[in-house]
């Protein structure tokens, strides 16, 4: 089945590399204009955007934290500006502090729940209405296999994790009857440059204990946003699809 997304736009946050980076080209190659946020990292910003306007794609760069609920108001309000609506969400901000829970700090706490969780929060807010008034849109939030089956060491990232999850399925209850569609997808153990410190030894165990024996890449998650994106997935609201080998069964 081909995924078509001609005549939509999108808005990513966190889009310039890892996940987010192929989740924007992912969109884009299936005919979405697309729109990301970057807090800074705008080298890869102006990369990405060449690249994306190179092969005739419509594309904003937004620089910001996604955490500031301003900002959020912005880049949303940025896309209905350049093009007139605002189809599809992406939250994909993220960042990690790992340490056990007896060591973690009250800053380490805040600012991975800022910036995972408050800020799914901060642009679901902010295309709520619009997307009401278009009676129509899908939003998709980048959970964790973290966030169902917790991690020791990761309790804040797992907390802010599982939170999207809850938080979504009630944006779906909320937002259903109006046509707008709120899904989660949950990556395992993914190819990144956040995975990408850990030790060989460690890579190894990991992959062990996946049932398809092998780490993901950050176009399996892409693929499965560009299907909840898309009207393949129109039936679709409230759910979370897991995308990591097996790893939560």
């Amino acid at each position: 089945m081909t995924l078509d997304l001609s005549g939509k736009t999108a808005l990513v946050t966190g889009g310039t590399r890892g996940i987010g980076r192929a989740i924007v080209e992912a969109l884009a190659e299936a005919g979405a204009k697309v729109a990301f946020t970057y807090r800074s990292s705008s080298d890869a910003a102006d990369a990405l955007k060449a690249e994306l306007e190179a092969n005739g794609v419509e594309c904003l760069a937004i620089q910001g934290d996604a955490a500031d609920t301003a900002h959020a108001g912005e880049a949303v309000q940025a896309v209905i500006d350049a093009w007139g609506s605002i189809d599809v969400l992406v939250n994909n901000a993220g960042i990690t502090r790992d340490t056990l829970m007896i060591r973690m700090s009250e800053d380490d706490w805040d600012i991975v729940l800022d910036t995972n969780l408050k800020s799914v929060f901060n642009f679901c807010k902010a295309a709520y209405r619009p997307m009401m008034k278009q009676r129509g849109g899908s939003v998709i939030n980048i959970s964790s296999v973290v966030g169902v089956t917790g991690n020791a060491g990761q309790a804040n990232y797992a907390a802010s994790k599982a939170g999207i999850i809850g938080f979504t399925k009630s944006l779906a209850r909320e937002l259903g009857g109006r046509g707008v569609r709120a899904n989660v997808v949950a990556p395992g153990f993914i190819s990144t440059d956040m995975t990408a410190g850990l030790s060989d030894d460690v890579k190894d165990v990991m992959s062990t204990s996946i049932p398809l024996k092998r780490p993901g890449n950050p176009e399996d998650i892409a693929s499965a946003v560009t299907f909840l994106a898309s009207d393949a997935a129109a039936y679709i609201t409230g759910h979370t699809l897991h995308v990591d080998g097996g790893m939560a069964m």
